[in-house]
């Protein structure tokens, strides 16, 4: 009975695994908007509308860098990360803690993450995107910033497919649509980098 209930204590505890993101028909527009998205390759210049909006990235950054200090312990690596995921995740219209919370299920933040069907880096990408959006260079995933912007890009095109149904999109984005555990684990992940 004990060594049960440590057994699904440990399960619990173990990141979610990466599931097989499929390769789909896309239009040419969506197509062009997400390969015109994943181009630009200037590091993220955070622009801030007022001083409030400074403040608020300032604080986000200083409670999201403690949080990480585990996974992540260099301060210059963390800062860096952070403030590309902020950047990446605001510029494609998500959350920057949904962002951090599909990370935690999908590499738990590490950056040469490879899942049994080949996805790779923090967010998890499939190689096939390189092909479709990308210059076909497949060891770009490990980029951070590239690997961010690939996966924010993709997650954000799975939520407009689903009509904005995020459950919906988490699914397809880790290739277990209409399955609740990996939805429900990024969501419970997410609650934690409110």
């Amino acid at each position: 009975m004990v060594r049960l209930a440590l057994l699904a204590g440990l399960a619990a505890a173990l990141p979610a695994v990466a599931g097989n993101q499929k390769e789909e028909a896309l239009a040419d527009s969506v197509r062009l908007a997400l390969a015109s998205a994943i181009k630009d390759t200037r590091p993220p210049q955070p622009v801030f509308r007022d001083e409030a909006a400074r403040l608020r990235f300032a604080q986000w950054l200083g409670v999201m860098s403690e949080r990480l200090r585990r996974k992540l312990p260099d301060e210059q690596l963390r800062t860096e990360f952070l403030t590309t995921a902020w950047y990446e995740a605001t510029r494609a219209g998500l959350d920057p803690g949904l962002v951090l919370g599909l990370i935690q299920v999908e590499s738990a933040y590490r950056k040469y993450a490879v899942s049994m069907v080949g996805a790779r880096g923090y967010m998890q990408v499939m190689p096939f995107w390189t092909a479709v959006i990308g210059d076909n260079d497949r060891s770009k995933l490990f980029h951070m910033q590239t690997n961010l912007r690939y996966g924010c890009a993709i997650l954000r095109m799975y939520i407009d497919m689903e009509g904005g149904s995020l459950y919906l999109a988490l699914g397809r984005y880790n290739g277990s649509r209409g399955r609740p555990e990996y939805p429900n684990a990024v969501l419970a992940a997410w609650k934690k980098w409110e």
